[in-house]
């Protein structure tokens, strides 16, 4: 079966020459890795069957986040831990989603954009649920960055998977949400969101790189509920270790 691999190796030159100079140090890593992973390059260890003797020599993997050959045992590991930590509650899957205008500087400062985004994302539902009109509570939560979407476009956003209530602030009891289906309204959580990322960008010096109407118009912020939160967790697993295109 025709690799991710193979076509690195096959065009990677040529790719280089002509979109070198525009590559980010950690897609000219990406590429250097999954070109050589599982290969003589990287070395390996042999094996020897306590049984027959039988000698087995294993090339290394990469361990490179971006490789579809490598991660499936961490994928696992992270799933069963995540799963242990479940809450016997509802849980609802929260969306925040990067504006357009946004996503120019996200792509050149993705260490401080990303970062601001998934911070930004936890606080806003932090903040919401400390609001007695709200919960008066403090949830549990869990973000994870997604930067595509299913056709492979650039598409900053931010899964949180949250408990559908909270520990009260003397951390005595725990507050239940009003009704079982219903958080808080994505119209509430938009400003709160939008604010922060706007103090974020502007602390990060980033401010004259946004246009200003990028801070007056909607942002969307998409709240449903998640039932007991496994297949969220499923579904969030497939990308915390995974990239957008394997080898199938």
């Amino acid at each position: 079966m025709l690799e991710i691999a193979d076509i690195i190796r096959a065009a990677g030159p040529a790719y280089r020459e002509a979109y070198g100079p525009r590559l980010l140090p950690s897609h000219r890593r990406a590429l250097d890795d999954l070109a050589t992973c599982r290969t003589a390059a990287r070395g390996g260890h042999l094996r020897r069957c306590d049984h027959c003797d039988d000698l087995q020599y294993q090339y290394h993997s990469c361990r490179n986040r971006h490789c579809p050959k490598c991660h499936g045992e961490q994928t696992r590991r992270w799933l069963d831990r995540q799963r242990s930590r479940l809450l016997p509650c509802p849980y609802f899957l929260v969306t925040f989603t990067l504006p357009e205008a946004l996503r120019s500087v996200a792509r050149s400062h993705q260490r401080l954009v990303y970062d601001a985004l998934v911070r930004a994302a936890a606080e806003t539902l932090l903040t919401l649920a400390a609001d007695p009109h709200h919960l008066g509570g403090r949830p549990a939560i869990l973000a994870v960055l997604h930067t595509w979407t299913q056709d492979l476009r650039y598409h900053p956003h931010v899964h949180v998977l949250i408990t559908g209530g909270g520990l009260a602030p003397d951390g005595t009891r725990w507050i239940p949400t009003a009704r079982p289906h219903f958080l808080f309204p994505g119209y509430v959580l938009s400003p709160v969101f939008r604010g922060k990322m706007r103090d974020a960008v502007r602390r990060a010096g980033l401010l004259d790189q946004v246009p200003p109407d990028t801070w007056t118009c909607d942002w969307v912020v998409h709240v449903q509920p998640a039932g007991a939160g496994q297949q969220v967790l499923e579904y969030l697993g497939r990308y915390v270790f995974r990239v957008a295109i394997t080898n199938n």
